[in-house]
């Protein structure tokens, strides 16, 4: 019944888009944020089938949500391993960046999802993107204490020596040793 409503929705959503007056143009809007909406909602959830309708119907995979967050990076942050895996066969940029700078490895590495993080790692995405705090992947496995993915990262040629702004580098981070910015006055 969702795959149905979902094809009704796609189709009127394009005919209402190419209506020329002001109602319509509202209604039509009004539609595509709600099919955002589900398509978001898909992949927070791991709604497969439902996801599976949006990628046969052509929809944006790179969307993203009022937080720059893709349906890769939801999934991937809620451990959705199979919707991780069909999102990015159907072309989904693992490299996207929500508004923070923070990937859909970052949001892996920091939930503790060592699987898919080891396969959004298999992607061509540089192992050192940093994030709008000049934070690199690396320094998330430190922090959260994933050696394993630390191991993976060094091998798939991240820069371990690496260091943000405030100073922390990936081993000061893996001891625990956190600066932070200071307090405003």
């Amino acid at each position: 019944m969702k795959a149905v409503f979902l094809l009704f929705a796609l189709c009127l959503g394009s005919n209402l888009a190419l209506a020329q007056n002001e109602p319509a143009a509202a209604e039509a809007e009004q539609i595509q944020a709600q099919l955002r909406d589900y398509f978001f909602n898909a992949a927070r959830f791991g709604d497969n089938e439902m996801l599976d309708e949006f990628i046969q119907a052509g929809f944006d995979l790179n969307a993203a949500d009022d937080k720059g967050y893709t349906a890769l990076i939801l999934a991937a942050y809620n451990g959705h391993a199979d919707t991780v895996e069909r999102l990015l066969a159907a072309g989904a940029d693992a490299c996207a960046e929500d508004k923070r700078g923070n990937t859909a490895l970052m949001g892996a590495i920091f939930k503790g999802e060592l699987r898919i993080a080891k396969r959004l790692l298999a992607t061509e995405c540089n192992p050192d993107q940093r994030n709008a705090a000049g934070q690199t992947p690396a320094m998330y496995a430190a922090l959260f204490q994933r050696g394993e993915l630390l191991e993976a990262l060094r091998e798939r040629g991240a820069d371990l020596s690496a260091t943000d702004p405030l100073g922390n580098s990936v081993e000061s981070l893996a001891r625990g040793e956190i600066r932070t910015a200071p307090a405003a006055q």
